[in-house]
């Protein structure tokens, strides 16, 4: 279930009319890059939880495969909300990448996965463990409304969020 990775930049040029009717989204480039997975994509899960990660870590203890999660935590400074523990297993059970609105920590040992990684900013502080939130709902982070089931596409010029798979 792997999605083809492509270039955002490419994609917005060939795309002009999918972007004009709502189709295809940048989100604002407000995102640090993490992990060595710089380029990836694939179907969105969605998220939204608030200083407190245990849905995060439920998600990523399953199958991901090729997945991306993507992640509300509302955008909040105060804590992160995804470490190297959870990440190294998002690895290993094949999702493509995690989209943090929020903070991460234990960067070193995250950007040693070969997964994809996009959040605001890293904090040591850890999150809270009530295991509150809501999944498969609609979120909007970055100035974009992101949609379960919507197509994700990342690299380093930035991402896109599509309706549709997108081909080249």
């Amino acid at each position: 279930m792997a999605a083809l990775p492509l270039a955002t930049a490419e994609v917005c040029d060939a795309n002009a009319h999918m972007i004009m009717n709502g189709e295809l989204r940048a989100l604002q480039p407000v995102f640090q890059i993490y992990g060595r997975r710089q380029v990836f994509a694939g179907p969105i899960v969605t998220l939204k939880v608030y200083e407190d990660n245990v849905l995060v870590r439920d998600f990523l203890e399953e199958k991901g495969q090729g997945r991306v999660l993507v992640v509300d935590g509302g955008g909040s400074l105060r804590c992160a909300i995804l470490g190297g523990n959870p990440v190294q297993q998002a690895q290993n059970n094949g999702w493509a990448g995690i989209i943090v609105n929020g903070c991460i920590r234990d960067v070193d040992e995250i950007n040693g996965c070969d997964i994809g990684i996009r959040a605001l900013n890293s904090h040591p502080m850890k999150a809270n463990k009530k295991g509150i939130g809501e999944k498969h709902v609609p979120v909007t982070i970055a100035g974009t409304r992101i949609c379960d089931g919507e197509w994700l596409y990342a690299d380093t010029d930035g991402i896109l969020i599509s309706r549709t798979e997108l081909t080249v």
